[in-house]
């Protein structure tokens, strides 16, 4: 059975702040929690006007402290900017605190331009490419015997599952020769999504970590009440993404009415390419879209992000996916019944 989760950057919308971005966060987190969502992760950005989960750990330990069942993770850290040690020490601090509700999910790319990069202080010429032994020496970290001398503490023998996050093949290939569970990023970054799935599933080696191959897909979803509502929602994130790609990032600004007639057939064309793993609509409409990109890449798990600028509409899209999410459900148990 699949399940649905949430992807949360903790969006800057213009005229606001980080301050409230953070509030904004925990208020879905909790909606998220009751709606029946199973995780709900934080993602690594440095530098970026519109998002705010830069101090990823430090934000999850917000999150979690505010919320009881729900699984709070990274989604994720940027492994390249860190010592796989100082990693293990936080996670194992965050999984101490809050025992059987931690996920960690690591990437290779650094989240930042070059120049923010090098600011954090790691040596870029040989980290994304020492990203496998990192990933093996934070694993080992959490082993309850770990084989290196230096021991995390907290973190020796703790159980914080570790996911490898990708857009590209190389995170697929990983995944599966180290038996690890694998997101990907089809929410911004599709165009080898459908290759990605098939190297991992093919070419899963079993582990102490997991049995089976679990693919969890970024998924958009800019929902509401009626169709023509929910396009002009999608918007403020459409006008981020050309803003992004333009070099010029900027707060989550807010939506503007027919703003794919405003932009050029190039914009559209980048929009539609990028975008493309994305529900925009009423709740049939939205219903129908997910069912058919689970048919589609049968994923084990979504990973819904919701960048909308009005926070009231932000946490009514993920009610009605939660929604969607139950008839989904009970159509799974009628089939089941009749098999």
């Amino acid at each position: 059975m699949y399940r649905f989760s949430v992807l949360d950057l903790s969006p800057i919308a213009e005229g606001s702040n980080a301050a409230q971005s953070f509030k904004n966060t925990l208020s879905l987190a909790q909606h998220a929690e009751s709606w029946g969502f199973h995780r709900y992760w934080l993602a690594e950005h440095h530098g970026m006007p519109g998002i705010a989960s830069a101090a990823t750990s430090v934000l999850m330990g917000h999150v979690a402290a505010g919320t009881s069942t729900i699984r709070v993770g990274a989604g994720g850290i940027m492994l390249p900017n860190h010592s796989p040690l100082v990693i293990a020490e936080q996670f194992g601090t965050l999984e101490s605190l809050y025992p059987g509700r931690i996920d960690l999910g690591l990437g290779r790319a650094p989240g930042s331009d070059q120049i923010t990069a090098h600011a954090l202080r790691r040596n870029l010429a040989s980290d994304s490419d020492a990203f496998p032994q990192d990933v093996m020496e934070l694993l080992d970290y959490f082993s309850p015997h770990p084989k290196g001398l230096v021991k995390a503490v907290p973190g020796t023998g703790l159980n914080v599952p570790i996911w490898i996050l990708g857009s590209s093949l190389f995170g697929a290939q990983l995944a599966a020769a180290m038996g690890l569970p694998y997101a990907f990023a089809s929410h911004f970054a599709p165009a080898q999504m459908m290759q990605a799935i098939e190297i991992y599933r093919e070419t899963f080696r079993p582990s102490q970590y997991l049995a089976e191959p679990h693919v969890m897909l970024g998924f958009n979803v800019f929902a509401a009440d009626t169709d023509e509502e929910a396009h002009l929602l999608a918007s403020s994130m459409q006008q981020a993404f050309i803003n992004l790609r333009s070099g010029n990032p900027s707060k989550l600004p807010p939506p503007i009415t027919d703003y794919w007639k405003q932009i050029g057939g190039a914009e559209r064309a980048l929009l539609n390419q990028v975008l493309s793993c994305s529900a925009i609509g009423s709740e049939d409409k939205i219903l129908d879209e997910i069912k058919a990109f689970i048919a589609k890449t049968e994923a084990d798990e979504l990973m819904i992000t919701s960048q909308i600028f009005d926070h009231a509409a932000r946490l009514h899209s993920y009610e009605i996916t939660a929604k969607v999410y139950n008839r989904l459900s009970m159509s799974d148990q009628d089939l089941q019944e009749v098999l």
